[in-house]
């Protein structure tokens, strides 16, 4: 009996892998799965996993912006961040400061002035 060779169906139609990824970004897709080791009743390991591919416009659209406020990914966000450990220090200082003050006694208002 001879072997003859048959072409290979494919889901995309003659499309190329350009037109696939482009297809891909343009409507995103989703990649869910979960997987359970387990020992009899003992569930030992649980991994879930969540991956989503798309253009940086689908993701916005669908409300997901991340690198956005990335401080290794974003500058700004790199800026933010500093500005913020700045001010929690400077709080931090202003907050001790003012319990050595109620410490000595004083209640923060002018015990000097009368009414």
């Amino acid at each position: 009996m001879p072997i003859t060779s048959q072409p290979l169906t494919t889901a995309t139609h003659g499309s190329s892998l350009a037109d696939v990824l482009e297809r891909v970004l343009d409507k995103g897709i989703v990649i869910a799965g979960d997987i359970t080791v387990s020992v009899g009743n003992v569930e030992l390991l649980n991994v879930r996993i969540r991956l989503l591919i798309s253009s940086v416009d689908k993701a916005k659209e669908i409300g997901i912006n991340w690198w956005e406020s990335d401080p290794y990914l974003n500058s700004q966000a790199r800026e933010l961040l500093q500005t913020n450990r700045e001010l929690m220090q400077r709080v931090a200082y202003l907050e001790g400061q003012l319990a050595q003050v109620l410490s000595k006694g004083g209640n923060g208002t002018n015990s000097g002035a009368t009414s």
